[in-house]
């Protein structure tokens, strides 16, 4: 008897991809997350990674990394609201809170489940989410989540944003005004200065995702808030452990009753095991680098002002980028794929996106330059991108 399968749709999506052009096969690290890596056996120069200023395998880090291990263990064994809430756990929500500048914060397992558990746990039904076209699937998940009423603006309009704020005025329901710090796939800054006056004026909650901004903007890396100087008037800073913190997880900061009220509704948080031990104390490690060495952020962006000027010269599209994060921008998802593949085959890895983490049409090559890259590096990625191009003829 011939037995049919259920899945078998997801074999003909995955057919479909391939004869697209837009299937992507996941690559294997081989070495540690350094500006030149080793991917499927190749040494390449990467710029694919989110390690902004090579925190991933310093040595600081290592270490703080082993001594906790070897005190602690290598689990917590249980939630944080049964038996997982560790002294080196507090102490980095301790640490956090006083370089963000707030009464306290709280850390999840990832930058994903703190924006998604946040928005999710804070809202009900009868509310309004004023959210941005291009924010972070972690944002439009948690909004889903929170079956509030969602009302999107066009990418940084505040004045639609503000439109939609005036429009729900006199409507039952609290309201969530949500942006990114930093936008992801385009590594253009969000417009804070102009929605906190917004949120303040309507009465709305003003949250931020400052995943991209963490570690690169502001002060040692404070952020979006303390780039633009609104310390105090962001009700919810969202913030990431993942990236050039250079380790894992995610953080949410506030005010006091915020985070204990997310301790106990938060569904991330009350159903999944805390952090290894190890973890934290890596990211403690992370943060005394931050305040002790702000010449990696300056060393960050002088790469990224000659790339992005480099860039320029040879007549890529790098879209609005403003930030370390910036687009070759391609159009079609099959030509991003291609061109990142022909890359890497040249030794360089910078990864092709397309549809539906960009917009169809909108398919790029997405690079980040970090503080570690090397001239020498930059060029050599530059004359790549440029010869493969060519060849292409993009």
């Amino acid at each position: 008897m011939t037995v049919s399968n259920p899945l078998s749709y997801l074999s003909e999506q995955l057919h479909a991809w391939r004869e697209a052009g837009t299937f992507q096969r996941l690559r294997e690290l081989q070495s540690p997350c350094e500006p030149v890596s080793v991917f499927d056996g190749r040494e390449v120069i990467n710029l694919a990674s989110n390690n902004y200023l090579g925190l991933a395998n310093h040595p600081k880090l290592v270490e703080a990394a082993v001594n906790a291990a070897k005190k602690f263990g290598v689990g917590s064994g249980a939630v944080r609201t049964i038996s997982g809430t560790m002294s080196v756990h507090l102490e980095l929500e301790e640490r956090i809170a006083a370089f963000k500048n707030v009464e306290a914060c709280v850390v999840f397992q990832s930058g994903f489940a703190a924006n998604a558990g946040t928005v999710a746990a804070i809202l009900t039904p009868e509310d309004h989410i004023i959210s941005d076209a291009l924010n972070h699937a972690s944002i439009i998940d948690g909004c889903r989540l929170s079956r509030a009423k969602i009302h999107v603006f066009p990418h940084k309009d505040a004045a639609r944003a503000g439109e939609i704020l005036a429009e729900l005025r006199s409507v039952p329901g609290r309201k969530l005004l949500i942006t990114d710090g930093v936008f992801s796939m385009d590594g253009d800054i969000g417009p804070l200065n102009e929605l906190v006056p917004l949120a303040e004026r309507y009465g709305a909650v003003m949250m931020i995702d400052d995943a991209h901004s963490s570690g690169v903007l502001g002060r040692n890396g404070r952020g979006t808030v303390d780039h633009f100087g609104l310390h105090g008037r962001v009700d919810i800073q969202v913030g990431t452990l993942s990236k050039a913190v250079g380790v894992l997880g995610g953080y949410v900061c506030g005010s006091r009753d915020l985070i204990e009220f997310l301790c106990h509704r938060a569904r991330p948080f009350l159903f999944s095991t805390s952090h290894p031990p190890a973890v934290a104390a890596a990211c403690l490690a992370a943060f005394d680098i931050l305040e002790q060495e702000p010449e990696r952020i300056e060393r960050l962006w002088e790469n990224t002002r000659y790339f992005k000027g480099e860039l320029a010269k040879l007549g890529f599209n790098t879209g609005e980028s403003e930030t370390p994060i910036t687009p070759v921008m391609v159009g079609q998802a099959a030509t991003a794929h291609r061109f990142s593949r022909e890359l890497f085959d040249e030794g360089l890895y910078a990864t092709g996106i397309g549809f539906p983490t960009v917009l169809e049409g909108k398919a790029r090559i997405r690079t980040i330059v970090t503080a570690t890259h090397t001239r020498e590096m930059l060029d050599r990625a530059l004359d790549i991108l440029q010869r493969v191009a060519k060849r292409m003829d993009i």
